[in-house]
C-alpha cells in the first residue's frame, strides 16, 4: 500500500472525491482507452485500501503476469463464451456481504458507438447503486460521481450515464 502511495504521489495522480459508505457497488470507470488505465487503477485501488474485484478478460490471467492479476482481485471473464456473466456476477452479490464490483462500461480498450449493457443490468437485478469514476488523463484524475440507480431502461441509463462522462479524456480518446 505504501509503495503504491508513492507511485501515485510521484506521478503526479490524484483522486477527487469521496468514496460512499456502502457495502455493494458496482464501480464504473471510464473512458478505458489504454492498459495504463488498468496500471493507475490498480496502484489507486492499492494506496486507498479498496476491496473491489475488477473485471478483465481472460488472456490477461494467461500471460506472465497472471498469478499477480489474479491476487489483486481480478475477475476473469471469457468474452467470446456464451456464459452468463451477468448472472454470476448477480450471484456473487447475493452471496457476498460486502462486494464493490469494478468494469470498464466500453468493454475494450479500442473506440465505441455503444457501451455495453451489462454493469447496469448486473446493478439492476443485484440491487445495487452504480458509482462512476471519471477517468483523466490531461488532468492526471481519478473522479468519483455521483451514485446512480438503474431505472429500468437500459437505453435511457445508458445514455444518461455516459452523458456524464463527457469532456473527461482517456489516454487515447475521450468517453
Amino acid at each position: 500500500m505504501r509503495l503504491s502511495r508513492w507511485a501515485i504521489r510521484r506521478s503526479g495522480w490524484r483522486f477527487v472525491g469521496e468514496l460512499p459508505d456502502l457495502p455493494k457497488i458496482v464501480v464504473i470507470g471510464a473512458p478505458h482507452s489504454s492498459y495504463w488505465d488498468g496500471v493507475w487503477g490498480l496502484l489507486m485501488k492499492s494506496a486507498m485500501g479498496l476491496d473491489l474485484g475488477v473485471m478483465i478478460k481472460r488472456e490477461v490471467l494467461n500471460g506472465p503476469f497472471g498469478p499477480i492479476v489474479r491476487r489483486l482481485g481480478m475477475i476473469a471473464i471469457d468474452r467470446k463464451a456464451a456464459t452468463d456473466v451477468v448472472g454470476q456476477m448477480v450471484e456473487r452479490f447475493a452471496t457476498h456481504e460486502k462486494m464493490w464490483l469494478g468494469i470498464a462500461p466500453e468493454g475494450t480498450r479500442k473506440p465505441v458507438k455503444q457501451w455495453k449493457s451489462g454493469f447496469l443490468r448486473i446493478a439492476r437485478a443485484a440491487g445495487v447503486p452504480i458509482l462512476p469514476i471519471f477517468i483523466d488523463y490531461p488532468t492526471k484524475t481519478f473522479t468519483v460521481g455521483p451514485l446512480v440507480h438503474a431505472t429500468g431502461s437500459t437505453e435511457a441509463d445508458l445514455a444518461s450515464i455516459r452523458a456524464m462522462f463527457a469532456g473527461y479524456q482517456g489516454k487515447h480518446r475521450g468517453a
